[in-house]
């Protein structure tokens, strides 16, 4: 390659698209290293064929072959479109987990192959103590709605996120369940709930497969932005072997790859996901021996619909995604935003109903049936404040060591945040099952981060107001890494912002 040397950006998820776009538009040659896993061309044929007809053609048969891949996926595991190809199984990342349930992808487009396409900004509020501020990632916000579609309205959710305004955007539709909910709410100072927002580009089919895996792709992926940047013949793509390691001068930066290949560039930018950068980082940065990640605690607290509905929740057309977005800003609960992502009806509930119960009371099978049509699923995040955290080292064999450090107030902050938001959801027509509530897995909601938080003056195990580690001047880090704390709203669009905030900024 001749000219200037280019600016190397490891992952091609959220963040390495965003950070890539953000170079690209200041004029600068970007190379993208990632690991290539792409949709295997069978399932990519599957795919197709479903699109080709409208979700009122399919048969219960297609349904059925389009979800089984998922329902048969062990444990923890994430399939779309019948493949688990966008997430890696334990073993290839850690060589002792303790039961972190987070997962790495060496994906084109990352995590967001699978992600459940929620977007919220954080709040002012909830950055107290951070050397940013939500000004300073407001334009950055503007910038990545740019290129990510945002379905959703102006509603009662709009005083509380100001720097995403959704004048004159759509929503998906929603349910039935979901119309019934938002009809009776009345937002207080302390509890708001509207439409989710998510990134999803208009012409939703409504065929429920969103789980699964949507046949038209409407459901964002990085993989989109970087099709559309490979498209313009500005972005050299190098898909391949994983990356080592980093090692800087004082003029450039050089990635070694595990194929044994090295690649030379002015700065590099690591966006490979907080698990994957967690990894080059200690087998780059001398005399670094562990990482302490921050995990959003999250937990599944079961309502059941009181009220009457306009229509069957799983009737064409329907989605799977989350419907509402519930804020409680009460500080008799938490400093922080506690954030909530209703669900209503998905094939999950009666399948998960039957297994746990129907082998107890025979021939119950319609008892449940009817049961989860009026099941609406609240996920409650919770600021990592109120979390876990966990400790990642370096096996010898180059794989991750995790250590779950449980905060023991985690479970009653979980609790409480469940009773006082299923206090406000019954005034809107759910009954909430608090006994019934199930808090995840350490990581299971993959919002996690901040192993090398940003501040004004990096000491030993954090980064500058440009992800540069104490000590580096050429090494960028973009992604969740260096988030300062991480708040219970949704992560995706702030990681986006920042990374584009970073890839914007004109380093000395």
């Amino acid at each position: 390659m001749t000219g200037p040397l280019p600016d190397v950006v490891i992952g091609s998820g959220p963040a390495g698209v965003s950070v890539a776009t953000a170079l690209l538009a200041r004029g600068r040659p970007v190379v993208m290293l990632d690991g290539g896993r792409d949709l295997p061309a069978d399932a990519e044929a599957r795919r197709s064929a479903l699109a080709a007809t409208p979700p009122e053609g399919w048969s219960k048969a297609q349904r059925n072959a389009w979800q089984a891949g998922q329902f048969d996926a062990a444990g923890a595991e994430v399939r779309r479109f019948g493949t688990g190809y966008a997430m890696e199984p334990a073993e290839a990342t850690f060589a002792e987990t303790d039961g972190l349930a987070l997962r790495a992808s060496l994906a084109v487009g990352g995590l967001s192959n699978f992600w459940g396409s929620a977007m919220l900004p954080y709040r002012q509020e909830d950055m107290t103590g951070w050397p940013i501020s939500a000004t300073d990632l407001a334009p950055h916000y503007a910038a990545v709605m740019d290129f990510v579609p945002m379905a959703g309205v102006e509603d009662a959710l709009a005083p509380l996120f100001p720097a995403l305004p959704m004048a004159g955007r759509s929503p998906i539709l929603p349910g039935p369940q979901a119309r019934a909910v938002l009809a009776r709410h009345r937002p207080s100072a302390r509890f708001r709930m509207g439409l989710a927002r998510q990134a999803v580009a208009a012409g939703c089919k409504g065929c429920g497969m969103c789980l699964h895996g949507c046949p038209w792709r409407l459901i964002w992926s990085a993989r989109d932005q970087l099709a559309r940047l490979r498209q313009q013949g500005v972005l050299d793509h190098r898909p391949g072997a994983p990356v080592v390691s980093i090692v800087e001068s004082g003029s450039d930066a050089v990635v070694y790859r595990a194929d044994g290949t090295a690649i030379r560039g002015a700065r590099v930018y690591l966006a490979a996901g907080v698990l994957g950068s967690a990894a080059i980082l200690l087998r780059s940065l001398p005399g670094m021996r562990e990482l302490t990640m921050a995990d959003s605690a999250q937990g599944f607290l079961p309502t059941i619909q009181t009220v009457r509905t306009d229509g069957a929740p799983d009737r064409v057309p329907f989605h799977t995604l989350p419907q509402i977005f519930a804020e409680l800003t009460d500080p008799a609960v938490s400093p922080h935003t506690v954030h909530a992502q209703l669900y209503g009806w998905n094939e999950y509930y009666e399948r998960d109903l039957r297994a746990n119960h129907g082998r107890k009371i025979p021939f119950s099978g319609p008892i449940w049936r009817a049961l989860a049509r009026r099941l609406v699923v609240a996920q409650i995040f919770l600021h990592s404040t109120h979390s876990a955290q966990v400790r990642l080292g370096l096996a010898e064999d180059g794989r991750l060591q995790a250590e779950v450090r449980p905060n023991p107030q985690t479970l009653d902050h979980l609790k409480a945040a469940a009773a006082a938001m299923g206090r406000q959801l019954r005034l809107s027509g759910l009954q909430p099952l608090t006994f019934a509530l199930r808090p995840g897995a350490v990581g299971s909601g993959f919002h996690a981060g901040s192993t090398l938080p940003m501040t004004v003056a990096a000491g030993a195990g954090q980064s500058d107001l440009l992800g540069r580690p104490a000590g580096w001047r050429r090494l960028h880090v973009v992604d969740s890494s260096i988030l300062p704390a991480i708040p219970a709203t949704t992560i995706t669009l702030a990681v986006m912002a920042n990374a584009h905030r970073i890839g914007a900024c004109n380093p000395s």
